[in-house]
């Protein structure tokens, strides 16, 4: 699993979708994964797979069933790279703040 992974499977809005799922509901099989999606199951198993490739979720055999959970490690990586951008656009909001309270109320 590469960096270069985990960033090329959250850019899909579907794969951050099923990551969200995951998330708020916890371990979920395919199905009720596919119940969220207008997709065919085979297409919402390729993100899947491209999700558990990166790193970002277990599959886990279940009787018939595959069960998918999140694994939040390597979006430690995104947060990692994200930091400094954070820091920009907080000192940005503080100067648009200082702005707004230095002008006269009307």
């Amino acid at each position: 699993m590469s960096e270069g992974d985990v960033f090329a499977a959250l850019a899909n809005p579907t794969r951050r979708e099923l990551l969200r799922l995951l998330l708020e509901r916890g371990e979920q099989p395919v199905q009720r994964l596919a119940d969220h999606f207008d997709m065919r199951r085979p297409s919402l198993s390729e993100h899947l797979k491209v999700l558990k490739d990166a790193g970002l979720v277990v599959e886990q055999p279940a009787g018939r069933q595959r069960l998918y959970s999140l694994r939040a490690e390597p979006l430690r990586q995104v947060a990692d790279w994200l930091s400094p951008y954070e820091r920009f656009w907080r000192a940005r909001l503080a100067d648009l703040r200082e702005v707004l309270d230095a002008m006269p109320d009307e």
